[in-house]
This record gives structure tokens, sequence and C-alpha cells, in this order.
């Protein structure tokens, strides 16, 4: 069953709800609870790039609100650079998913990550302290300084010594993208102190975690993954409290990094059915785990303990070889999708990323990682051994303990 989620304080198109809900129906009905009222069962999509107004006064204060600190315009939409209503519907179920006060969504994953070191950057926070691995491009972002950031990599027990009077965020991924790493968020909260603690909530999504309730007080989705959930829309948020969506809101309408109504509308549609994807694919992936640890042409399983629908293996023989030799599994990169995706991290999602570096943090360059979906079982197993089978190279025989991790 559920874990109730407190009420707490939420944006538009929530005030119906008075009484705590478990996750899996607040998937299905946040961000939709004004619409019977309305005698509509479905949430609209407003396509509207700008709206009429009359009282140029009062258009000339919501303006001046947002300008102040980025307050969102209210009932009545401005343009769609500051904000739109279908968009706002998502933002609000997100933030009721992760058990924060608000959201923002953005075009990308990237686009909102970019938007969080803007954000601390113009207060004069250039200093990022990061845990590796995390994702291909997150990693680039930061050490390539792009945005005039400055970054020093840690471990997570390094991250207190870390710290100096111009950090502005610490950045984690957990389980880390490819190898499935997971970390002590509330240690690493405690380790932050006053600096704000950014969270990749991808891999777990709030279905597993919940990273505000372990001192997080940025929470990254890449929503183009388990969120939209059918490979079909690409979108970035951060969930977070509403002094810091105001700052985001403000670069998101500066840079023009805006979602799309329509993705608004898809991403909405993607979290009715979060818990029951994300539940099923995790005990597939499960399976396929234990498995993959028990098969002698695996050299060693990446699992974490808090499950998941995300698998990484490394084999002995060519991982290339076994990309090549799927036939249900879809080779591509991505992830969080309703069917089952394999990929390389070496050549793709971390090619961007210095070899050394990558290595360095657990990406090796026979470590293959899985999307686990909703095909059934057997069908991915079979299509899993006959590429082994027929691709990789027979290994000396080892114990299953030295498989998995």
């Amino acid at each position: 069953m559920d874990t109730p989620l407190d009420p707490g304080s939420t944006p538009a198109h929530d005030d119906v709800r008075t009484v705590p809900r478990a996750l899996a129906t607040e998937a299905v009905h946040a961000g939709r609870d004004d619409l019977a009222r309305q005698g509509l069962h479905a949430p609209p999509i407003d396509l509207s790039t700008t709206y009429p107004s009359y009282d140029s006064r009062a258009e000339a204060a919501r303006i001046d609100a947002f300008a102040t600190d980025g307050a969102e315009p209210g009932d009545t939409p401005v343009y769609a650079r500051l904000g739109n209503p279908t968009v706002a519907r998502f933002e609000t179920a997100l933030a009721r998913l992760e058990g924060t006060e608000s959201a923002v969504a953005f075009a990308s994953g990237m686009a909102a990550l970019s938007a969080v070191l803007l954000a601390r950057s113009a207060m004069g926070l250039r200093h990022v302290v990061a845990v590796r691995p995390l994702y291909g491009c997150s990693d680039h972002l930061l050490t390539a300084g792009l945005l005039g950031t400055e970054v020093t990599w840690t471990d997570p027990a390094g991250i207190a010594d870390a710290l100096r009077p111009d950090t502005g965020l610490v950045m984690v991924e957990t389980p880390a993208n490819p190898t499935l790493a997971e970390i002590d968020l509330r240690a690493v909260a405690h380790a932050c102190g006053s600096v704000p603690l950014l969270v990749d909530n991808t891999f777990a999504t709030p279905v597993l975690q919940r990273p505000a309730e372990h001192g997080a007080r940025l929470v990254l989705h890449s929503a183009t993954k388990y969120l939209g959930g059918h490979g079909d829309v690409m979108a970035g948020v951060v969930a977070c409290d509403e002094e810091f969506a105001g700052r985001l809101r403000q670069i998101r309408f500066a840079t023009g990094g805006v979602l799309h109504p329509l993705a608004g509308y898809l991403l909405l549609r993607g979290l009715s059915t979060l818990p029951v994807r994300v539940r099923a694919a995790s005990a597939t992936a499960a399976e396929l785990a234990a498995r993959l640890a028990a098969d002698p042409r695996i050299a060693r399983v990446h699992y974490p303990r808090i499950g998941g629908a995300m698998v990484a293996f490394e084999v002995h023989g060519d991982p290339h070889a076994v990309i090549g030799g799927v036939r249900l599994i879809t080779p591509a990169v991505s992830l969080g999708s309703v069917d089952t995706l394999i990929q390389h991290p070496a050549s793709i999602s971390h090619r961007i990323v210095d070899a050394e570096d990558r290595r360095g943090a657990g990406v090796s360059d026979r470590l293959l990682r899985m999307s686990v979906a909703l095909e059934d079982v057997e069908d991915l197993w079979a299509d899993l051994d006959g590429a082994l089978r027929e691709r990789s190279e027979p290994p000396a025989v080892r114990g299953l303990h030295e498989a998995m991790s």
C-alpha cells in the first residue's frame, strides 16, 4: 500500500484536495482536481502563445511581481514564455509526487540543470561540488564550465571538505547513471550544510525515492524518461521550494527554455501510469538481474538496493556484439519507455566524459546499460540469452557472489 502524501502547499489546479492521498492516487488526480468543476474529464491543451487583457494596469502589476520574485501570473496568463496553463498542471502534479512546494518545467533535462546553475551563478555562487558518476552531459556541462561554473569532483565522504564560500550547489545522482551506484541522501544533505543539494532522481522517480524527504532542496528529472514514459516527449523539471522556483521561472523566461504545452499534456498523462509502469518494470528488472548474475558469460551485474527498472552489466565478451545481437530489445539511448532499451555508455551516453574520468567512475568499456520495460520477462531473457550466446566469449566459471553488486 502507498504511504499517504502530506497535503503541503501546492500551486493552482490542486485547491480542492484536503486530505493526504497515496502516491498512486496522486499520480492519477494531482493537477486535475479542478476539472470536474469545469465540466471536463480530460485536461485541456492550451496552445496560445499570448493572451488578451483589457486591464493593462493589472497586467503591469503581474509583470512587476514576476520581475521581482518570479511569481506566477495567476489565473490570467500573459505570454507563453512566462507560463502556460497546461504545463502548470504537470508542474503541480510533479510537485505533489515529489513532496515539494513547486516545480518548474523546461524543454529538456539539460535546460533544467542549466537554469539551476545560472540561478546560483547570478548570486555569485559559481562553484559546484559533484559526485561521479552523473549523466554524461551533466558531467560535461560542469567539467567544461560552459556556464561559467567551476566544479570540484569528490566522493560522498569528501563533500563537506570540498565546500567553499562560493559553493552554490552540491549535485549527486542516485541511483547513478549508468552504474546504478547509490548514495545515502540523508548523510549527504547533512554534509552540505546550508548549500542546496540537487539530486537527479530520474532513475528512481518519486515512486521509489523522494529526495526532498531526505534533505534535498532541489530534485531534477529528465522528464523525457519515466515521467513521460512512452519515448515521445522531451522535457526536464526541477521540484523545489517556491522561492527557488521563482528564480527558475525568471531564468526560463529570459533564456526561452520553455516546455511546449503538448509536451506538458503528455507528461501529465504519463504521470497517471507512472507507479504502475515503474513497479511492473522493476519486477522484471530484478528477475533479469538475478539471471544475469548467475550467468557465466557475465562478469558483473549492477542492480540497486532500492530496486527499479534499470540494470547494468559487464560482459566478458564484446559488448558491441551484444548490442548488435539483440532483436526484441531496442539498441538505443534514453530509458524509461514502455519498451526495453539497451546501450553501451562508453560509446554513447558517457562518450563525452574524458575516458580516464569515465573509467574512474566505474563506467568500464564492457558495461552495458539496460532500461527494462513492460515486455514479458521470458521474451526479454530469450533475446538477451541469444545475443550473449552468439556474440560473447565464454569465460572461466566463477562464483555467483563475484557477479552481483
